[in-house]
């Protein structure tokens, strides 16, 4: 869980550090995009309560959930937030198809909006699917789980090619803040 953790929130500095260093914005109105930056790397995390919750209320899994926020254990629910993520292909956020529309969906907020938040958290939040990818791909050696649900499947190759589509797509993002 820490690792996790620490992971994402030290990506996600280094990158706000260097948009703030290259676009100049030290005035105190950008503190809503840092404010961003920290919702959009937690967000992708809720996968895990939204398929606990609503799509699968009754498994073992949404039972020891509920217990364990019930009894305010924060870190170990993160814990089995992370586990979920490493194991499980039914989760919404980290699947090829949530990611292609939401890509879509992060463009169009970066060229479109002038909510330093809402940009803050479109470029998290996509940075930290990238992350997960990366990490699976190094842990792994694929990205079988991203791709179970897609009506087509890529060899190991096209998925580190797709993986460097997305580092791609984050620097473009980055470049229309």
């Amino acid at each position: 869980m820490k690792k996790d953790l620490l992971t994402h929130f030290t990506f996600t500095a280094a990158i706000f550090i260097l948009v703030t260093l290259l676009k100049g914005w030290f005035d105190l109105v950008y503190l809503s995009f840092w404010i961003g930056g920290v919702i959009g790397t937690l967000l992708p995390d809720i996968d895990y309560l939204i398929h606990v919750y609503l799509l699968n209320p009754q498994s073992s899994d949404a039972r020891t959930t509920a217990q364990l926020i019930s009894q305010k254990k924060v870190t170990r629910t993160w814990e089995m937030v992370a586990h979920a993520r490493n194991q499980n292909s039914e989760l919404l956020f980290h699947t090829i198809s949530f990611q292609l529309v939401f890509w879509v969906f992060a463009i169009f907020v970066i060229t479109s909006t002038g909510s330093i938040l809402a940009k803050g958290i479109v470029l998290a939040f996509s940075l930290h699917l990238t992350i997960d990818q990366a990490t699976d791909l190094m842990e792994r050696g694929n990205l079988n789980l991203w791709f179970e649900k897609a009506p087509f499947n890529l060899d190991q190759h096209r998925q580190k090619l797709y993986l460097l589509a997305n580092i791609l797509l984050l620097l473009v993002l980055i470049l229309f803040l």
